[in-house]
């Protein structure tokens, strides 16, 4: 852990990893005079958010919105990883009794706003849905049982077990690439934000405060405030890898065109899926997009993570079951069928404790994360963002509590991995 205080300018690098991871308030009124405003207090503050994923443009969009100074900076490309290449589901109520309640419905009801404040439908998917549980065994694909009439007319393959799981007041989606670049786009169109593309080579704290952002090349990013908002790749900050492990789950995914659009109704499928050689079932998710896509995913484990996001590689035999699950659910989504526009796969951020860390770093004033969402990321984004961007530039996020996620509930545990 650092020092409250240091006497001379700390430099945190990525090369030094080695050696170094609603209540509501009652309004209090005063009617003593308050003190006058430095020059300082009354310019804006300065935040770098490191990190073009759905946190990082979630954050830099609401701290902009509240007049903030916002450079967001991202390595390679905007929703690169899995902010483009998931599956962009949304759930009001699924994490009820858990620790992310408060958090997913906040967030839930803020992409409702978003959706009709920027055109949602139109811009980037955004849709209610219907939500059906299903079980699919591969080897009755010859000899389906009796089909169930309350089923989707484009699932005609050998289903059964059919459960609704989420209603049109309950469950949406997005995609998940157009709404964080419609969002961005908006933050920079609306509030001045900065895109700035570059690796973030070291952050600088001087006094146990931080001052700046370092790229790889030497450009300095002069800052009030910092935000590492860099999904998995957050743990490549020794300010961080030192106090809580955030690693990444590869999820592989596929894209279809069928030829028959329109024959695709607005239905999401979670299945349990037996596959024809035995073993146990797996739980592939299908979602039908506006867009006339369908998107399947499945097939997760934790590997070793690159170092470029651009560079991230699926498992052949993983992408082929999927493209399997595909056929045998809809003949719609059948070789010669549907065209194979995309297969893929990203890495969730997820943490030992299986909860977000969202706040600011124990010891180093200024700088904050906001990484570890696993598959709610683009569901815990918006809200994600506007806590983060309350607390930064007010002292206390109000939309969600955040005590829950801090990254303080790390100290004096025994670090995992």
């Amino acid at each position: 852990m650092l020092a409250t205080s240091l006497p001379l300018p700390v430099t945190f690098t990525l090369s030094s990893l080695q050696t170094c991871k609603k209540t509501k308030s009652t309004p209090v009124h005063c009617s003593s005079p308050q003190p006058p405003q430095s020059p300082m207090d009354l310019q804006p503050k300065r935040v770098a958010v490191c990190g073009g994923g759905v946190i990082g443009v979630c954050t830099a969009y609401f701290l902009a919105k509240k007049g903030a100074s916002v450079t967001l900076i991202e390595k390679s490309s905007v929703a690169c990883a899995a902010s483009g290449k998931s599956g962009g589901f949304l759930a009001l109520d699924w994490c009820d009794g858990g620790p992310l309640a408060s958090l997913a419905r906040a967030s839930f009801n803020l992409h409702r706003s978003l959706a009709e404040e920027f055109s949602g439908a139109e811009s980037y998917g955004y849709r209610p849905l219907t939500t059906l549980s299903l079980t699919v065994t591969e080897s009755e694909k010859q000899s389906p049982p009796s089909r169930d009439k309350n089923l989707p007319s484009w699932v005609d393959g050998p289903a059964r077990g059919l459960r609704a799981i989420g209603s049109t007041e309950t469950t949406a989606q997005v995609h998940p690439q157009m709404f964080t670049k419609t969002l961005l786009s908006k933050a920079v169109e609306k509030y001045g934000v900065e895109v700035v593309i570059g690796k973030v080579d070291s952050v600088g704290v001087e006094g146990g405060r931080v001052e700046s952002v370092v790229l790889e090349g030497g450009r300095v990013i002069e800052s009030d405030s910092v935000v590492l908002a860099l999904g998995p790749w957050s743990g490549k900050f020794e300010m961080l890898s030192s106090l809580f492990r955030v690693y990444g789950l590869r999820a592989h995914s596929i894209v279809l065109e069928p030829k028959e659009p329109d024959a695709i109704t607005p239905h999401a499928l979670f299945l349990s899926y037996y596959p024809e050689q035995g073993g146990k079932p797996m739980d592939p998710e299908v979602y039908p997009r506006p867009t006339g896509e369908v998107y399947l995913c499945g097939m997760s484990s934790e590997v070793e993570l690159p170092e470029d996001p651009e560079q991230i590689a699926g498992d052949p035999e993983s992408l082929e079951v999927l493209k399997r699950v595909a056929s045998t659910v809809s003949s719609h989504l059948g070789e010669g069928e549907a065209r194979l526009k995309a297969e893929q796969a990203c890495f969730l951020p997820c943490t030992d404790d299986s909860v977000p860390v969202i706040g600011e770093i124990p010891g180093v004033k200024g700088c904050y994360v906001a990484t570890g969402h696993n598959c709610w990321g683009i569901l815990n984004g918006p809200a994600t963002g506007a806590a983060m961007a309350e607390l930064i530039v007010d002292g206390q996020a109000t939309v969600v509590d955040l005590a829950r996620f801090s990254p303080a509930r790390f100290v004096g545990r025994r670090r995992k991995g």
